[in-house]
């Protein structure tokens, strides 16, 4: 799942900037286009152009016509999580949605030690309505829990479990998962630090915690706290993202984009993760051991002392045997130094804009589409009525 939440976003041509909505739509369409992205995610990058009462009616409207990939539900007003159902059950069913959840939701803890209203409203209404929840304390460690993981882990698992038997109390079977995010502060700068020891240590522990509580697991990502997408958001953002395969992790949230501690949405970055999150999910499938797997016919073929590049076994997985890198050059020297030596940075700078350039929007029924357009555009007057309103009796 993409990043989830920056203010700012950044590009090798433009630099850091305020995110708007037009980048919130790009983000949206770079998901649809990526294989290795299995969900659209919530709030890609916050819409600053649009105003904030009405911005998760733009989001939710982005991730239901730009893309036919599951979204998150909004989580910042108990109204924008009613305005999420509303949306769903016009796309999906009142009733469809009761027996398979349409939407997943956020859901943090304000650590140490308590959910704030905005949150718990939120649940209550997602619960009610049987729609998932993931429930996950934030943590950077040293702060917000105590500098010591045995702790800081003991803090997180009862954040999350009573998070989630809150929603169990509101309807018994709300589909949870068990969240984590931890990091740890850096203690002479304050600045959280990601790819650490301590950080992966902490992911294989919350991942055995909720293996223990049958539940499934959100953790992980390709998190770092560079700027700019080079050798220190690779090597931090490898750091984290390995041990998150590795640990079994569910739902892994800012699989792709993140830079600047989740305050930036990088073009590049989301190019680059996208890649990381190809390779290591091969990983996942394991080493086959059929038939075919043991290729006896190509050892036969080709026998001793000879090569397998053109035999027939070779030539029926030419397509699937090995991941295929779609922006990491594997080019000779000579080659790349001809295609103007480009690095990692201006590959992926290319490779998004080239997925831009060839989007297309999936099908969506004519009449659910002008029924939610119908419903937006109510709430919107709706939602402008009532600031007209505060404004007036405000002067």
């Amino acid at each position: 799942v993409p990043v989830y939440g920056p203010p700012f976003v950044s590009d090798l041509d433009g630099g850091r900037r305020s995110a708007t909505l037009a980048d919130f739509h790009n983000f949206v369409r770079l998901a649809y286009m990526s294989p290795h992205i299995h969900h659209s995610g919530g709030t890609l990058v916050e819409p600053n152009d649009v105003d904030v009462r009405e911005r998760h009616l733009d989001m939710l409207l982005a991730h239901i016509t730009l893309s036919d990939k599951a979204f998150m539900g909004s989580v910042t007003h108990v109204d924008n999580a009613r305005d999420t159902l509303t949306m769903a059950r016009i796309l999906y069913g009142s009733e469809a949605i009761e027996e398979n959840p349409a939407v997943i939701s956020l859901i943090n803890a304000s650590s140490p030690l308590r959910f704030d209203d905005r949150m718990f409203g939120a649940l209550e209404v997602y619960a009610r309505a049987r729609q998932a929840v993931i429930v996950t304390p934030f943590i950077i460690a040293g702060a917000m829990s105590p500098a010591a993981l045995a702790a800081t882990l003991a803090q997180q698992n009862a954040e999350a479990l009573f998070g989630i038997c809150y929603a169990q109390m509101l309807n018994s079977g709300t589909p949870c998962v068990y969240g984590s995010f931890l990091a740890n502060i850096d203690m002479k700068s304050g600045a959280p630090c990601f790819g650490t020891g301590e950080n992966t240590l902490a992911l294989y522990a919350g991942a055995q915690m909720a293996r223990h509580y049958s539940l499934p697991y959100r953790s992980g990502g390709n998190l770092t706290g560079a700027r700019v997408p080079g050798a220190q958001a690779g090597y931090e953002s490898a750091a984290t993202m390995l041990p998150t395969v590795q640990a079994g992790t569910n739902f892994v949230l800012h699989a792709a984009g993140w830079l600047e501690g989740g305050l930036i949405s990088s073009y590049e970055k989301f190019i680059l993760d996208v890649e990381m999150c190809g390779l290591l999910t091969r990983m996942t499938g394991g080493i086959g051991l059929s038939e075919e797997d043991f290729a006896w016919d190509a050892f036969e073929e080709v026998g001793p002392g000879n090569h397998f590049l053109g035999s027939q076994h070779t030539m029926r997985h030419y397509t699937t045997a090995f991941y295929d890198h779609t922006v990491f050059s594997m080019d000779n020297y000579e080659l790349w130094e001809e295609k103007g030596s480009p690095d990692s940075y201006k590959l992926a700078n290319s490779r998004w804009k080239q997925l831009l350039k060839d989007y297309q929007s999936p099908d969506l029924d004519t009449a659910v589409s002008g029924e939610i357009d119908d419903f937006v555009a109510h709430r919107r007057s709706e939602i402008r009525g009532r600031k007209i309103r505060s404004e007036w009796k405000h002067s």
